[in-house]
């Protein structure tokens, strides 16, 4: 049997913190800056951590479970 393979693009968007939580990056930062504020943008810029609803789902695309 083969192994199982990451999804890719979970591997690419998600980063696991030292305590097993799950960082993302904010949407809505790529394009069309010019309307938005600078408070906006800068609240944009930090990093999250993803919703305990949505770690189980996850956590299965990067074969973490």
């Amino acid at each position: 049997m083969p192994k199982m393979k990451t999804k890719s693009s979970a591997k690419k968007r998600f980063k696991l913190t030292g305590t097993g939580k799950i960082k993302r990056k904010h949407a809505f930062k790529s394009h069309i800056l010019t309307k938005k504020s600078k408070k906006r943008k800068l609240a944009l810029t930090h990093d999250a951590l993803v919703d305990k609803a949505d770690e189980n789902n996850i956590k299965t695309m990067l074969r973490l479970k």
